[in-house]
């Protein structure tokens, strides 16, 4: 039984979510006092358990809540997904005593969370990190440059992965980051074509002082961790997806009953109702990719090439119902500020964010050739 009541979730986004949702797509910024009530709510602590504050629910719970968030804000569920992919980090590899510092705050909503790897010369390269942390009499010190952080300036906790070792060449480690520790500098917000209700930016570390127990995890494993953790977040991207071409579909059905042409509503003619019918198809499909990748997960079993499908299928699925949607619309879609020109340049992060579509078809791919 899901620990989210969908009744509360789709009245949250009807009258908190929704009469906003332009304002913010045109300020690139999201209220704090939305997110609040986004914690309040749990639904910034899905996954994390009970003892901690959270709701205790799976993955299969994120990604209706991040679906249906999607389906008007995706920007807003793009920042509950990356603040969810710190609580996750922290839950699956954190000791009991970092779990018990940090994770009820997050789980509430009181702090975001930020997940630090990508940097401006290792993006689907995740290993080829710049980023160091060496050994002090007391901890660490970090040393290097972050890009594509989101809601890195709204963070109040980062998790920063770094090389620890000049050899072997993998060796990474993740380190968590108080954001008002000397050094720690968020650069301005990047300027997106779309999600811009989510907060993105670089991220400066300047001989930032840590303890020894900031490490999270092993020493030299965080890359084999963060890959885990990416296939959740793929599943959770692909959610995210799902909720952009949901609203494609809904935008299209209605406008297409409302619009008249040669005597009639839009909606009767074969063209109209082909494309509808095929944007309803692909959307079912995905979801079911969605869905399948989420129950592996929450099974404890295999999911990678799960998740790489989902996200490869469902933001496929996206960006051609926003295709779909503007066509339909005409002009009208064409215009700034209307639903379906958001969800168009809203679509195109899905077939890049948490690993690109190449890299998924390598996934998938290599999965294959070794017979799973």
């Amino acid at each position: 039984m899901s620990c989210i009541d969908l009744d509360v979730l789709d009245l949250f986004v009807r009258e908190q979510v929704a009469p906003g949702v332009r304002r913010r797509d045109i300020d690139g910024a999201c209220p704090a006092a939305l997110l609040s009530q986004a914690g309040v709510l749990g639904y910034l602590g899905v996954c994390v358990p009970q003892q901690w504050g959270g709701q205790g629910g799976c993955c299969d719970d994120l990604l209706r809540v991040i679906e249906r968030l999607a389906r008007c804000d995706a920007g807003l569920a793009l920042t509950l997904a990356a603040h969810s992919l710190v609580c996750d980090h922290l839950r699956l590899f954190g000791t009991a005593e970092q779990q018990q510092r940090y994770l009820p705050s997050l789980a509430r909503g009181e702090q975001l969370g930020a997940w630090a790897l990508a940097e401006a010369g290792s993006g689907s390269d995740a290993a080829a990190l710049s980023c160091r942390a060496e050994r002090t009499a007391t901890g660490w010190q970090l040393q290097g440059r972050k890009m594509f952080v989101t809601q890195g300036n709204w963070a109040a906790l980062f998790i920063v992965l770094a090389r620890t070792a000049a050899a072997p060449q993998r060796a990474i480690s993740a380190f968590l980051v108080e954001a008002d520790r000397p050094g720690v500098r968020p650069g301005r917000p990047l300027e997106k074509m779309g999600c811009r209700s989510s907060n993105t930016c670089p991220l400066q570390l300047q001989q930032v002082e840590v303890s020894a127990e900031a490490l999270l995890g092993t020493e030299g494993q965080a890359l084999k961790d963060a890959l885990a953790l990416l296939d959740r977040g793929r599943i959770a991207i692909a959610a995210l997806a799902c909720g952009i071409g949901r609203c494609c579909l809904d935008e299209a059905l209605r406008h297409a009953r409302r619009r008249r042409q040669f005597g009639q509503a839009i909606g009767q003619f074969q063209a109209i109702q082909w494309a509808l019918a095929d944007m309803a198809t692909e959307l079912d499909a995905a979801w079911l990719l969605t869905r399948q990748a989420a129950r592996l997960c929450d099974a404890g079993q295999p999911c990678g090439s799960a998740a790489a499908k989902a996200k490869l299928f469902a933001a496929r699925t996206a960006v051609r119902n926003a295709d779909r949607a503007v066509q339909i619309f005409g002009g009208y879609g064409y215009l700034r500020g209307s639903s379906v020109e958001r969800c168009y340049r809203d679509a195109k992060l899905c077939e890049i964010g948490e690993g690109t579509s190449e890299i998924q078809r390598l996934v998938i791919a290599r999965d294959l050739l070794r017979g799973s």
